[in-house]
């Protein structure tokens, strides 16, 4: 019996071409899984920012429900495309855009009336000013090498006045354990350390990959690509969220943020 080999984890620096490679990998092995673990909070049509399950409907991060009739919008890292049909239910025009070829067809499979498009983050395949809206929940931006490179291909696509906002692991979390329990709460590694994280085959081929940026770095990325921070939201975990998420769960989301929302605007 040829028994499968276990992802090595650990920390060592990887490229932009070897951290676009293992993603596409990760999410085409992984898409049905994830979708059937998560699909459920998740659900078909909402705007979810993260594990605590805060609601764009009710946090508005892109502006007022009523004012996305009519609106270009552009999800980056769009997995089953449930923001998508979101927005599309607003009367918003949006584009679901994802690295990976499985997770697109996840939303195929739940439905869509608007356009899907595989493509890398760091190389948007559309014409300047395309956009009046950009929005990635926890996509695309964790896993590339270079996020300035992406945040000046969505300033780009984005006509005056857009707004950009996006999702991620809260910066603080790479200093803790990625475990649900009280062995998630103590301090474990130094929250300055920006080394990837990355699986590795038996060949030392990164099968997965994800980069750390202080709370500091996400700021001056977003400033040199040309936006203007306007918000920094980090949800508070509700009472009503019992479920764990990975190393998101109710106990340590009511000590630590364990999401960072980007709220930036193109001049």
């Amino acid at each position: 019996m040829i028994q499968e080999y276990e992802p090595e984890a650990t920390r060592r620096d990887t490229g932009d071409a070897e951290s676009s490679r293992a993603s596409r990998g990760w999410w085409d092995r992984n898409a049905d899984e994830y979708q059937t673990e998560h699909g459920g909070f998740l659900g078909d049509d909402r705007f979810v920012w993260g594990p605590e399950g805060l609601d764009e409907a009710d946090a508005a991060l892109l502006g007022p429900a009523s004012g996305l009739r009519g609106l270009d919008v552009l999800e980056i890292g769009a997995g089953a495309a449930q923001c998508s049909r979101w927005l599309a239910a607003q009367g918003a025009r949006p584009v679901a855009l994802d690295l990976s070829h499985r997770q697109l067809q996840h939303a195929l499979r739940i439905g869509t009336g608007f356009p899907l498009v595989e493509a890398d983050a760091g190389a948007l395949p559309f014409a300047d000013a395309s956009f009046d809206l950009a929005c990635s929940a926890y996509g695309a931006v964790p896993f590339v090498a270079d996020p300035v490179q992406v945040m000046r291909e969505v300033h780009r696509v984005l006509r005056p006045g857009g707004r950009w906002v996006f999702s991620v692991t809260h910066p603080i979390r790479w200093a803790f354990p990625d475990e649900p329990g009280p062995e998630g709460l103590s301090v474990a590694a130094s929250y300055f350390d920006r080394t990837p994280y990355v699986e590795q085959d038996e060949t030392g081929r990164a099968v997965y990959v994800e980069h750390h940026r202080t709370l500091g770095d996400r700021v001056r990325d977003v400033v040199t690509a040309g936006f203007r921070l306007i918000d920094l939201v980090e949800p508070e975990w509700p009472e009503w969220n019992q479920q764990e998420w990975g190393g998101w769960s109710p106990l340590r989301g009511h000590l630590i943020p364990g999401t960072a929302i980007f709220v930036c605007e193109r001049g």
